[in-house]
């Protein structure tokens, strides 16, 4: 059995927002048959759950979560035929996208940069540069409640802007397949995004990443910056002054501290354009309902 870590380091340690306390069951997992293990345990102890791969595009109650913690590190990689990449969900998205693309195979670049894991990419399906991870998506394989795994078929699932079916879906993301196509241009593409978003985004800070999704026919950012807001404190939770669409722990920001901003953020935007922002972040809290 998967040893099990009562009250481990604080998810602080565990979130590139660097916010969060101790989980009430905390669990690493690197293999399909420990993930299965994890998940019949939570199942018959009615404890709720909450898979994390790299910790981004979360942000975790500063006091802790009081359910199971799944760390996934199931991180294999495989190139099947050329150009079809078999990939574990607990490996870096960021880095299957620069590898790909030295090998001149296009359709990941985007995701140079996105500090992520696949399955954070498939959950959320991860986008950029006009660009999203299910346009280059084969198959998932999947995990239930029960422990049951199954590979499923793209074209049974749904997708749409930082969208997918498994975030109705108890379960766990095991892993997925990619279909690229050869690009000579890829590696230099790749490195282009990369640099600008070096340029243009909080690298060196903790954040989660974009907070809010952009509304219809506008980019969340720059009506956020249109406000006047990049710079807007409460607490230690701050608007970038480099992109106005991530929030920055300044230094001992608590999870009250990104949510006040957020909902101050959304009620100016709405007051002086009258568009409505969506955060994307998903916000675990101490107490959930069990899955």
């Amino acid at each position: 059995m998967i040893q099990m870590l009562k009250n481990p380091k604080n998810l602080s340690d565990l979130s590139t927002f660097g916010i969060g306390g101790p989980a009430r069951y905390f669990f690493e997992v690197r293999s399909i048959e420990e993930m299965q293990q994890v998940l019949l345990f939570c199942r018959k102890n009615q404890a709720p759950y909450f898979v994390l791969g790299k910790g981004s595009n979360c942000l975790f109650d500063t006091r802790g979560y009081d359910g199971a913690i799944i760390l996934n590190k199931i991180d294999f990689k495989e190139e099947m035929q050329p150009g079809v990449f078999h990939v574990g969900a607990g490996y870096s998205f960021s880095l299957l996208g620069a590898q790909t693309a030295r090998q001149g195979y296009a359709g990941l670049e985007f995701a140079s940069g996105i500090p992520g894991s696949i399955g954070g990419a498939v959950f959320m399906n991860a986008g950029a540069n006009g660009s999203e991870t299910c346009n280059a998506l084969v198959s998932v394989d999947y995990m239930d409640e029960n422990g049951i795994l199954r590979v499923l078929q793209k074209n049974i699932l749904h997708f749409s802007y930082r969208t997918s079916s498994f975030q109705k879906m108890p379960g766990a993301i095991i892993g997925a397949t990619f279909a690229l196509v050869p690009f000579p241009e890829a590696r230099k593409k790749q490195l282009e995004i990369i640099g600008y978003r070096k340029k243009t985004q909080p690298y060196g800070d903790m954040s989660a990443g974009c907070v809010f999704r952009n509304p219809d026919c506008a980019h969340a950012g720059a009506l956020i910056e249109q406000c006047g807001l990049k710079g807007l404190r409460v607490g230690d939770a701050k608007v970038s002054e480099l992109h106005a669409n991530f929030i920055v722990n300044v230094e001992k920001a608590s999870s009250d501290d990104v949510l006040a901003l957020i909902e101050a953020i959304k009620a100016r935007v709405h007051e002086s354009t009258g568009k409505e922002l969506e955060s994307e972040i998903r916000y675990i809290p101490y107490e959930e309902m069990p899955s």
